[in-house]
């Protein structure tokens, strides 16, 4: 009896994303603790590994391979690195989706499909971990932030997977790349559920500055609002199921025994800085949320900053899908706040 009782007392305040139970008795996220983080993800994430495979034909990058930053702007995973004095590992692929079984998306500039989590970035770091001969990692945290294209065109918004598949396959997909990871002695991990994509401009309707057709999406139908409220009703469906999901993996069916999980709250935190925009962003003009400060023709040619790129703190989204600079700097410094075991956007297991 009194492990049940322990069950529902931790059980509950983590549906509600407080802190539970097991960080508070175990406090295993200190900084102090970890000297490494290995990130896993898309656009969002990716620095440079993508354009790697463009200039060279398809192929992927060497085992070893220094990859540089991003010469558009620097990614919260990098900000933390810089900020904290943590090495990072990134193995991001813009365009990347959890699993090619589930939501493949052909990409001609490399001759096939994006590369996925599951099924390349994941063997990717094993690889290069085996080859180092790097054992444990217990001192490693693991990152997994995927999403916008498994939700996106050519995925579920636009009924692009594969036959019979569901949401419910894009979230066990998640945990299975976890089980990889965690056969390898992972056992501090990081999971972002889905950002609130109904208020990217590629995907929001008209009256939160939705695009018509964009570089990312040029065959993009014209009822915006359908696609924002499928958008909405799939992120907020995907982001409770990972609420319950992970107290379930965690403290019922005890899935990864030792290992601690932080599910961090990639959704609220985007929705504040939209509906709380002045105490985010700080560029020297208005701030503003439902434009985008890089503009480019549906070829994705013809591009242009608004004010000349000389405010470029003033905006949430760098263009039609990703988020600004200043937004990987509030998502950066929450993350820090994380690993740190003390952000309001997260919940601990």
């Amino acid at each position: 009896m009194p492990n049940m009782l322990w069950l529902v007392l931790c059980l509950v305040p983590a549906l509600t994303y407080a802190q539970t139970c097991p960080a508070t008795t175990s406090s295993p996220w200190r900084l102090s603790t970890s000297n490494r983080l290995v990130t896993f993800g898309d656009s969002y994430t990716d620095e440079s590994r993508l354009q790697y495979m463009i200039d060279h034909d398809g192929k992927v990058p060497p085992l070893g391979t220094q990859l540089p930053e991003s010469p558009l702007l620097r990614n919260w995973a990098r900000r933390v690195a810089v900020n904290t004095g943590i090495e990072l590992r990134n193995y991001a692929v813009s365009g990347a989706v959890c699993s090619n079984h589930i939501t493949p998306r052909p990409f001609p500039p490399i001759r096939g499909n994006f590369p996925s989590v599951l099924e390349y970035e994941i063997p990717a770091y094993l690889e290069e971990s085996l080859a180092a001969g790097e054992e444990g990692a217990v001192s490693t945290v693991f990152a997994l932030m995927v999403g916008t294209n498994d939700l996106g065109n050519i995925g579920f918004v636009t009924d692009s997977q594969v036959d019979g598949k569901v949401l419910r396959d894009y979230t066990r997909c998640l945990f299975e790349a976890f089980d990889q990871l965690y056969a390898s002695g992972a056992r501090s991990f990081l999971l972002f559920n889905t950002a609130p994509l109904h208020l990217a401009p590629q995907f929001a309707d008209d009256d939160h500055g939705g695009q018509e057709a964009t570089q990312y999406w040029p065959d993009k139908p014209s009822n915006r609002t359908q696609i924002a409220r499928k958008m909405e009703q799939q992120t907020t469906s995907v982001n409770e199921i990972l609420r319950f999901q992970v107290s379930y993996e965690m403290l019922v069916a005890g899935r990864y025994p030792g290992a601690h999980i932080a599910l961090f709250d990639t959704w609220q935190l985007l929705t504040e800085i939209y509906t709380n925009p002045t105490a985010y962003l700080n560029g020297s003009m208005p701030a503003k949320v439902s434009d985008y400060e890089h503009h480019c023709d549906v070829s994705g040619e013809n591009c242009a900053y608004e004010y000349n790129h000389t405010s470029p703190d003033s905006f949430m989204w760098w263009d039609e899908l990703h988020p600004s600079e200043q937004v990987h700097r509030v998502i950066a410094r929450e993350v820090v706040e994380t690993l740190e075991g003390r952000s309001q956007y997260a919940a601990y297991w």
